[in-house]
């Protein structure tokens, strides 16, 4: 085993094959250790996300190492059989790359069970193993722009199924017509790690497919309050609290506003629980109007609040202040001089549809409540007891301009030795500048020295975290924000240390970023501890 720092609380633990990994994530599963918080399982790693608060690194490596990579866990009794059009594009090509005839591959794919795995890359993306292995197929040399949702694949010693269009570099080789991912099923994904799989002649068999049961959307709760009828949404407005954490078994991110401590003072100015639901407000251009009698408070990225009154008065008001609205009172959002993104909240909480037990709106997995258009009526009253108001709340941090330089500190890992000596003193020496690609999935960034790998061979897919910077085959590299996905398929540089990740989600496009490493690549090896620079 090797471990692998990637940020002040997670690790990679590399292992040498799927079985290791998967034995490995079994044995941890039957017997935790204390202090671990999440496992994301992929095809040679294991993410492991912890408390620093309870364990450490290195005590985790010493008691994980002692852990058994033979024994496997009897697998979940899930059976699924999933109907086939074999229509793909790259039949001819696959058939040809092992060897057989088309119609012999196609027979192939049938003949075995198809064990999952472990899931990541969108919701709903399982990544099946062949009971009979020998499958080992080259991705496409150029990935295409587009793959329908539904589309059979084959990459490595994997087949998978696109839950949704998407980019990809798989082989194609069929289409189903089943849903891998439905919100309105009782399991939204259809498969689950452990689950076994049949794959069938989708035009030769008459064999009736069982799904997950559906569940009736979610009515909202009586006693509703005030309401805001939103009258402009601005470039975007979401729904958004701490998000759904332990959802990796789905193939979901945490997801969750971008500037948490931004979201928690909202809440508590206006005597909310912290992680009640906000409105996440994008470089402002947000406008509402109330009907009954309601106290707000807005954080965050610095604009300038109007209260223009049912009778046409117009005031300047404060951010980090609660604030009254009477019947027909408007707030009106500007653009920020500082920071990118405000969070609206009101005293009782708004009524917010879950799912998945969060209203976050995950732009990636496109999961939650959708964004926020004119004409929606918000209701309010989730709380029936709020607290007292807060008078003394104050930002958290200064937040930055688009002409600004923002400092972000990192710790290097965990495919730091993927790149040359000159790419870790680039990555440090330069700034980043913030383009305007950006999003809640990544800050997508361009300087103007790439950064260069000393290995160029494929990296097997493995667990991401929020902060991670990935580099891409041009060099220039994306910090990872909270919708992004959970695992990837290019090397991890660095990654921006927790307590700087608000800062990094109010960055504003144009903005540049250096970074600062507090910690060296760091790789445990068994109970030995040792630190490695590229020379």
């Amino acid at each position: 085993m090797r471990f692998l720092a990637v940020n002040l609380s997670s690790f990679l633990v590399e292992l040498s094959s799927l079985d290791e990994t998967l034995a490995l994530f079994d044995s941890l599963s039957a017997a935790p250790e204390k202090g671990i918080e999440e496992i994301i399982p992929a095809a040679r790693t294991l993410l492991v996300r912890f408390c620093p608060r309870e364990t450490s690194l290195a005590s985790l490596a010493e008691k994980i190492a002692c852990h058994s990579l033979t024994q496997r866990a009897a697998r979940g009794s899930q059976q699924v059989t999933i109907p086939v059009h074999y229509n793909g594009e790259d039949l001819p090509v696959v058939a040809e790359l092992l060897g057989i005839e088309v119609q012999a591959l196609i027979r192939r794919h049938q003949e075995f069970v198809w064990n999952v795995a472990f899931t990541g890359f969108a919701p709903g993306f399982a990544y099946m193993v062949s009971d009979a292995g020998g499958w080992q197929t080259p991705r496409r040399s150029t990935p295409r722009t587009r793959i329908p949702a539904g589309s059979v694949a084959l990459a490595g010693e994997f087949s998978g199924i696109y839950p949704q269009a998407s980019p990809g570099g798989w082989q194609l080789i069929g289409q189903t017509e089943l849903k891998m991912w439905d919100l309105s099923r009782e399991q939204p994904a259809l498969l689950m790690p452990g689950a076994q799989v049949n794959f069938i002649d989708a035009a030769r068999s008459t064999k009736t497919v069982s799904l997950p049961a559906r569940v009736l959307p979610q009515s909202l709760p009586e006693g509703a309050g005030a309401t805001l009828t939103v009258l402009a949404t601005g470039l975007q407005t979401l729904w958004q609290d701490n998000g759904r954490a332990g959802r990796a078994g789905m193939g979901l991110s945490e997801s969750g506003a971008m500037d948490k401590s931004a979201l928690h003072a909202a809440n508590r100015i206006v005597g909310n629980p912290a992680n009640s639901p906000c409105l996440e407000i994008t470089q402002g251009g947000f406008r509402a109007r109330v009907t009954g009698d309601v106290v707000i408070s807005v954080t965050g990225a610095l604009c300038p609040l109007t209260l223009r009154t049912a009778q046409g008065e117009r005031y300047a008001v404060d951010g980090y202040r609660p604030l009254n609205l009477a019947t027909g009172d408007e707030i009106h959002v500007g653009a920020p001089a500082r920071g990118l993104r405000s969070y609206l909240a009101v005293r009782g909480g708004f009524i917010v549809p879950q799912s998945l037990g969060s209203a976050a709106r995950d732009s990636l997995a496109q999961v939650g409540p959708e964004p926020l258009g004119v004409g929606d009526i918000l209701a309010t009253g989730a709380h029936s007891n709020p607290g007292p108001v807060q008078l003394n709340e104050l930002p958290a941090l200064p937040l930055p301009t688009p002409e600004d330089t923002v400092t972000l500190d990192i710790v290097l890992g965990p495919r730091t030795d993927w790149f040359t000596a000159q790419a870790l003193e680039v990555l440090t020496a330069q700034c980043w500048q913030v383009t305007p690609q950006s999003n809640r999935i990544g800050l997508r960034l361009v300087g103007e020295q790439p950064l260069a790998r000393s290995q160029h061979q494929e990296l097997p897919s493995e667990g991401t975290c929020s902060g991670s910077i990935q580099v891409p085959a041009s060099g220039q590299p994306v910090l990872f924000l909270h919708d992004h996905p959970l695992t990837g398929g290019y090397p991890v540089i660095a990654a921006v240390a927790e307590y700087h990740l608000d800062l990094a989600g109010q960055i504003p496009p144009g903005a540049s970023i250096r970074f600062n490493v507090i910690r060296p690549f760091l790789e445990i090896a068994g109970s030995k501890t040792s630190d490695h620079r590229d020379a």
